[in-house]
């Protein structure tokens, strides 16, 4: 789709790569600049114990597929040159700096729309660009509320296992460029398009916010569980010993869910006919679904719920996920310069017809 474009990535770590990935997988020349002077993106270094120390670390193939690099010091003169050269002809550039190193680099978007008018410059920040606060992604989910929300009662404030503010940042920096080509369609002009960590985690805070701004409630750390709904997120097992959770999103699911686990009564009984009562006796509810559960296994029940069209899942580990026929078709595969074997997932998901 995007064959004929030129995306300069002058971004480390993870939102910023991400973006350039998506381009990448989308047919876009991506030329990655890294710091010279640094050894490269940092996450080269960010290894697990296991892999090999000639190895280019997993972190850093999960979002640098497809990609051309180069290595720069901004600082020099002639390396400054060089990739201004590419940005002369460019389309997009992804930037992550600090704040302040745009400009000590001459990397800022008004010294770069001079080189190039065309240019959209995306920029990712943590809280703002005029905020000197450095933030990696755990930063940004205790200042937004995630944290707080995550966990249980007992563990405390907890983050989540994928560095998710940096990922939805990067999809909200995806489509603030994918907006600015529309325009320049129509302008011939490029623009600036920033994101912040910050206002990309606020804004995905979705019912959690409104539950608050609208109801004041202030979300609490219910670990698996649903303010809103029930029985959602509770972690059932099953007769094999296999972890499963339930989405029942409507009176329907719930009719039906009581149906496949012959415990019909409870559709009608007071306490659980309506969702509302269902969220105010949820740990009630429980008690009396845990054993019917516990009597199936786990696949014979899925297979019953997927029957009676109640949302149901199975509580897989990662060697499980990629055991799936769906999850396979998502691998993309590259193999170093120097021979080794690089294997991640697809970010660009979406199919077109």
């Amino acid at each position: 789709m995007f064959t004929n474009l030129t995306v300069i990535e002058l971004a480390s770590v993870l939102a910023g790569p991400a973006v350039g990935m998506f381009f990448a997988e989308m047919g876009a020349k991506v030329v990655k600049v890294e710091n010279k002077y640094a050894g490269g993106d940092i996450t080269r270094t960010w290894k697990l114990p296991a892999e090999l120390p000639e190895a280019l670390s997993a972190y850093y193939c999960s979002v640098n597929w497809h990609k051309e690099t180069i290595f720069a010091d901004l600082l020099l003169e002639p390396d400054r040159q060089q990739v201004y050269a590419l940005l002369q002809t460019a389309d997009v550039v992804i930037t992550n700096f600090k704040h302040g190193d745009d400009v000590k680099f001459d990397m800022d978007y008004d010294t770069l729309k001079q080189i190039n008018p065309r240019l959209i410059y995306g920029q990712i920040t943590a809280f703002g660009p005029d905020s000197d606060r450095v933030g990696f992604d755990v930063i940004l989910q205790a200042e937004s509320g995630f944290m707080y929300m995550t966990g249980t009662p007992q563990s405390g404030p907890m983050k989540m296992p994928v560095a998710l503010i940096d990922l939805l940042a990067a999809h909200q920096l995806k489509e603030g460029i994918l907006a600015a080509l529309w325009q320049r369609e129509k302008t011939g002009l490029g623009c600036r398009v920033h994101v912040s960590l910050f206002d990309a985690a606020v804004a995905s805070l979705a019912n959690q916010a409104t539950n608050w701004l609208m109801c004041g409630h202030v979300p609490q750390p219910m670990g698996t569980l649903h303010p809103n709904i029930a029985p959602y997120g509770e972690v059932f097992t099953t007769a094999d010993d296999q972890g499963m959770v339930l989405a029942v999103g409507s009176d329907k699911q719930f009719a039906a869910l009581c149906r496949v686990l012959n415990l019909p009564h409870l559709a009608t009984d007071e306490r659980f006919a309506q969702n509302v009562k269902r969220v105010k006796n949820r740990h009630e509810l429980y008690r009396l679904l845990a054993p019917a559960i516990a009597q199936n296994t786990r696949q014979e029940l899925l297979q019953q719920l997927e029957q009676a069209q109640v949302p149901a899942g199975a509580i897989r580990t990662m060697p499980q996920v990629f055991e799936l026929p769906e999850a396979q078709a998502l691998l993309l595969y590259e193999t170093t310069p120097q021979g080794q074997p690089t294997t991640r997932v697809k970010t660009a998901v979406f199919t077109l017809s």
